[in-house]
């Protein structure tokens, strides 16, 4: 039989509410392998069993979900044996064949949990390491770097042996540090921001902005689509969509054009005040990243800040471009981020904008139009839509 076993990150660091994240991530993992097949999640030992009930699952599929969970910080397949040092040197060098045939050089590990099994660790290492080596004579034995990696675990229900450690994500388990709004474009940079929010261990909904006829149905679906991929790591995402055209439109006839971005986003960030109020979210999150663009300098985050109720986490604050594209492409955003249908933010975008705008000179534009009727009709507009796991 094998097993998928999934060993904890910062979860191990608890102290004694560490049965209650325990407990959150076993539920996630439950709902992530749903559409998989039947399995029995269970956690002892600092680890996570994950075992198929019926022959059909898909296991291949089940590691891949199970390493994009957020709590995990590795994964393993592995073969459950007897506690007989026999019938694990038996049963192993099959099972192994796969693995090691493709290799040049190996090493065996052995932990051993239950002290009661009759060989030490380092017994279980030379044993089967030995065996190993007589049947793959082409294998070198290379304790300091070699190709594969055989991993024996000697626990209370048996013995554990796998050839292939597969690296998580990490992080703390989703929904167990909260609620947060994400202000989500259709660019690069807000996708990473909710996947890094996440691994928080952040529960993420999402607020889009669209402005018709300015902003097409496409660069909408691009942005729904970027909610799929993000289900993948942030899990179930509800999604606000904001219909935003006549605000951009009154900004444009009656604001100074170099105040436009700031004053937009102050707006954004007002409208998003309530949906976070009703979502039950305790904070904002967005995709900025100090001095990327000139709407992001100091001074118009300053300002721009000034007009969210909520706080507002900017996870990307200090990466450059190139690691937010890393990252990007790690999560599957990015071909879809630089699809050529553009978002509301690039609409009336001013040719010199104010890199350090005052916040008295911000509200003074603001007052040059009632923008509230308007505010208050976006947000009765607000089309909503749910992203499953």
């Amino acid at each position: 039989m094998e097993v998928i076993m999934a060993k904890y990150g910062e979860i191990a660091l608890k102290g004694l509410n560490r049965s209650n994240f325990e407990d959150l991530l076993v539920k996630n993992i439950r709902r992530r392998l749903d559409k998989l097949g039947k399995y029995d999640v269970t956690r002892r030992q600092s680890t996570i069993y994950i075992i198929p009930v019926d022959e059909n699952s898909d296991l291949d599929a089940a590691v891949k979900k199970v390493s994009h969970v957020f709590g995990i910080a590795a994964v393993q397949r592995s073969a459950v044996l007897p506690k007989d040092m026999n019938e694990i040197i038996k049963q192993s060098v099959p099972y192994l064949k796969d693995t090691l045939e493709r290799a040049r050089s190996f090493k065996v590990e052995a932990k051993r949990a239950d002290k009661t099994f009759p060989f030490t660790s380092p017994q279980i290492q030379q044993e089967l390491g030995g065996a190993l080596s007589d049947a793959y004579p082409h294998l070198v034995t290379d304790v300091h770097n070699p190709d594969v990696t055989v991993l024996v675990e000697i626990r209370d229900k048996g013995a554990y042996v796998n050839a292939e450690k597969i690296t998580a994500v990490g992080g703390m388990p989703v929904g167990s540090n909260g609620n947060a709004l994400l202000l989500l474009s259709g660019g690069i940079d807000s996708p990473v921001a909710a996947y890094m929010m996440a691994k928080r261990g952040l529960r993420v909904d999402a607020i889009h902005f669209q402005s018709p006829p300015y902003t097409s149905e496409r660069a909408l679906m691009k942005v729904e689509t970027l909610c799929e991929k993000l289900t993948e790591y942030c899990g179930s995402i509800r999604f606000y969509c904001v219909p935003f055209t006549e605000i951009q439109e009154a900004l444009r006839d009656n604001c100074d054009n170099d105040y436009f971005t700031v004053i937009m986003r102050r707006l954004m960030l007002k409208i998003a005040n309530t949906i976070c109020e009703r979502s039950h979210c305790s904070a904002l999150i967005t995709g900025e990243s100090v001095g990327q663009v000139a709407s992001q300098t100091l001074a118009a985050i300053a300002c721009t800040d000034k007009a969210a109720d909520y706080p507002v986490l900017r996870p990307l604050v200090g990466m450059d471009k190139k690691e937010i594209v890393e990252t990007a492409r790690k999560i599957d955003t990015f071909e879809t981020s630089i699809l050529p249908y553009e978002d509301c933010c690039t609409v009336f975008t001013p040719k010199h904008p104010k890199t350090k705008p005052l916040i008295e000179d911000v509200l003074k534009e603001e007052t040059k139009f009632d923008f509230e009727p308007l505010i208050k009709k976006a947000i009765e507009g607000i089309t909503v839509k749910d992203f499953k796991i």
